[in-house]
């Protein structure tokens, strides 16, 4: 498999560390980087050998969400809208790659998640986090839908009232100490651990008999979500007719200038 931002590395038997780097300190999700972690994902799902996946972002933090600046997504937006909506789902197929893998996976989060960046970290099994880490969903108060299929993810870690918190009340910081304790994080360590702690949990997983180990997972997976794809099925479209919008524009707009936005629900 060739990467350009992607790597598997093997630190032990039955264990794969899938690390990312765009070099930019904020691991900004390009149109490029989904698709290679996408491919990351399938390749590793034929692997009998791995039991359990780190997934790490390299550099400054976890990942920062999507790439505003990505030279593909402009292209998109020019694009006929058959084109645009198949491109439009690009962070869907990202994180149903990772959801449907039957090894164990295990998001390492530095510093920050914020939104696509919170919806891969979702995809996994569970998320080991530093202690001044974070989690973020803007994309509500950018005039946008929350997508890639992580609405019901989010609902089945943490519940109705605490995703509907998460994801309105958008600006607002989800810190580690909030995550453990509503279900979001699995595990707090200290800064610069996390990887460390997260391929600790995953030679834990990988020294368990791995064919029940998978059929309990896809068990538990069906079962958590048996209505999400009747739940999630337009959230590309959403989101499509959403970056139409004046809001949206002029939520962008704000932010770049500093101000406050003002909304007319057009």
């Amino acid at each position: 498999m060739s990467s350009s931002f992607v790597t598997v590395e093997r630190p032990s038997p039955g264990i794969a560390v899938v690390a990312f780097d765009r070099g930019d300190g904020l691991n900004a999700m390009s149109m490029q980087l989904a698709r290679e972690l996408t491919a990351a994902a399938n390749h590793l799902y034929d692997d009998l050998d791995t039991h359990a996946i780190v997934l790490v972002g390299r550099g400054k933090g976890f990942c920062a969400g999507r790439d505003l600046r990505d030279v593909e997504i402009a292209e998109r937006s020019q694009a006929g809208m058959l084109r645009r909506r198949h491109l439009g789902g690009d962070g869907w197929r990202l994180c149903r790659a990772w959801e449907r893998l039957e090894q164990f996976t295990i998001a390492a989060v530095e510093r920050f998640a914020v939104g696509g960046g919170l919806a891969f970290a979702l995809a996994t099994d569970w998320r080991v986090m530093g202690s001044s880490a974070h989690f973020r969903a803007p994309e509500v108060a950018l005039g946008l839908s929350m997508s890639w299929g992580s609405i019901p993810r989010l609902v089945n870690l943490v519940g109705p009232a605490r995703a509907k918190q998460i994801l309105l009340m958008a600006n607002d910081r989800i810190d580690a100490r909030q995550s453990l304790a509503w279900g979001l994080a699995q595990d707090v360590v200290p800064d610069g651990e996390v990887e460390a702690a997260a391929v600790q949990w995953a030679e834990k997983v990988a020294a368990i008999p791995p064919l029940p180990a998978r059929m309990t997972k896809k068990t538990i997976n069906a079962y958590a979500n048996a209505l999400s794809d009747l739940a999630v099925h337009m959230d590309t479209d959403e989101v499509i007719l959403t970056e139409h919008t004046s809001d949206h524009a002029e939520a962008v707009d704000a932010f770049l200038s500093r101000r406050v936005p003002v909304f007319k629900g057009a």
